[in-house]
């Protein structure tokens, strides 16, 4: 019979890799706690139009890396390739706008997109983002870039830079367009179809082609600073003041265009020098028009996503000890039928007590047992036999020691409980 295999793009998360993924977001939940963010949680699919309207549709995404079908409704159907579009929909569809302002929000996301799987990034990705709608204010944009680098602190990843630029409003992009489409056709004859295709659509996403000889006929290109009107380069340096007085680190770089059509003004990235190429963690930026665009009113907003794959293979880079791996408090081994009901009496009672606790299921011999316990990693072991059911007391051993105290059953967790914290 033939092997049934994941997708490509598509892995099983388990074991201690799983511990990974389960400390990262409890750092990410107490991080945004700290922060005054809720957690959201909207469907894996969307109609295909929300995406179309709210990504662009000269983007990659729509273009090359949507998983698209149509339902037995004949509905138009996507599975979500970014979540910013689906959280403006909730946001505009429960009427969160009528609420106190700004309305904070994360979320962490199964994420899909038809492209070449490589480090850090699958067909079926996850990711952690931040969404704030509301205020226009730059403080939005610098809490936001805030939250990014505590998340990074917090998770000991410190190989790490900050690149902010701003790509204005729509006058101001307007007056870009028109600069680098003057450039752009000067180098026409040396650049892809897919930027001659761009050029005249979307010129700005010219600038974000991976294609490396189009990138080396780009240099030079006019940046999108020298044409940013009074407001917007005011916004813009309001948000470096803060982010100076925040403590925070950064350059500024005009070649940060990111690869989504909604972005305004602020927009950032979070560059690791760790994982080659594709070193971006976490990025984001003010999407002031995308609410308007999805169908609500002007709604200033900005936030960020970080692919929750890139943190675990930063973190894994920088840290390998960050998260300890599989463990056990005690292991209660047994010999005999009656033995084995008292161990598994024992280990329940145990483990309502908080205590981490694990008995044996197969049967095996004593020295088999002990060799499962050194395989979990449990700190004590103790082995119930018929003098120790006569005698309703046993023996706890230290497994790094081979220390030993005896014990009574009815003492035995807070016995535990006192070993434990004596090894902490």
């Amino acid at each position: 019979m033939e092997e049934i295999r994941a997708l490509k793009g598509t892995k099983d998360i388990f074991g201690d890799e799983m511990r990974k993924w389960l400390d990262i977001e409890d750092i990410i939940r107490n991080l945004c706690d700290d922060f005054g963010f809720n957690q959201i949680r909207t469907p894996i699919f969307e109609f295909t139009k929300l995406f179309k309207r709210g990504v662009g549709e000269t983007t990659d995404i729509v273009n090359k890396e949507m998983y698209s079908f149509i339902d037995k409704g004949d509905n138009d159907i996507t599975l979500k390739p970014e979540s910013t579009a689906p959280v403006v929909r909730a946001y505009l569809e429960h009427a969160m706008h009528a609420e106190t302002q700004p309305i904070k929000l994360y979320y962490i996301s199964p994420t899909f997109r038809y492209e070449k799987p490589q480090a850090g990034r699958q067909r079926q990705f996850h990711q952690f983002g931040i969404e704030m709608f509301g205020s226009e204010s730059p403080t939005a944009d610098a809490e936001v870039i805030a939250i990014g680098q505590t998340l990074l602190k917090r998770l000991g990843i410190k190989n790490v830079e900050l690149h902010i630029n701003s790509l204005g409003g729509p006058e101001c992009r307007k007056r870009y367009n028109e600069t680098l489409k003057t450039f752009l056709r000067s180098k026409e004859e040396h650049l892809c179809e897919l930027c001659k295709e761009r050029m005249d659509k979307n010129p700005l996403r010219v600038l974000d082609c991976k294609n490396e000889k189009c990138q080396q006929e780009l240099q030079g290109a006019p940046t999108i600073l020298d044409t940013l009107g009074e407001s917007c380069k005011a916004h813009f340096e309001k948000v470096q003041e803060l982010l100076t007085a925040m403590n925070i680190a950064y350059s500024v770089d005009s070649s940060i265009v990111r690869g989504l059509d909604y972005y305004t003004k602020t927009v950032f990235e979070f560059i690791s020098n760790d994982i080659g190429a594709q070193g971006t963690v976490c990025g984001g930026g003010r999407y002031d028009k995308l609410v308007e665009e999805i169908g609500g009113k002007p709604t200033p907003a900005v936030g960020f996503g970080a692919g929750m794959e890139r943190l675990l293979l930063v973190r894994e880079a920088e840290n390998k000890d960050a998260v300890s791996p599989t463990y056990r408090d005690i292991f209660i081994g047994y010999r005999g039928e009656t033995a084995m009901v008292e161990a598994f009496k024992m280990v329940n009672h145990l483990r309502q007590a908080g205590i981490s606790a694990e008995s044996d299921h197969l049967q095996r011999s004593i020295k088999a047992q002990m060799k499962y316990a050194n395989k979990i990693s449990a700190k004590f072991s103790a082995i119930i036999g018929e003098s120790e059911l006569e005698e309703k007391s046993v023996q706890v051993k230290n497994m790094a020691t081979g220390e030993a105290i005896t014990v009574s059953f009815d003492q035995l967790a807070d016995s535990v409980k006192k070993m434990l914290s004596e090894t902490l």
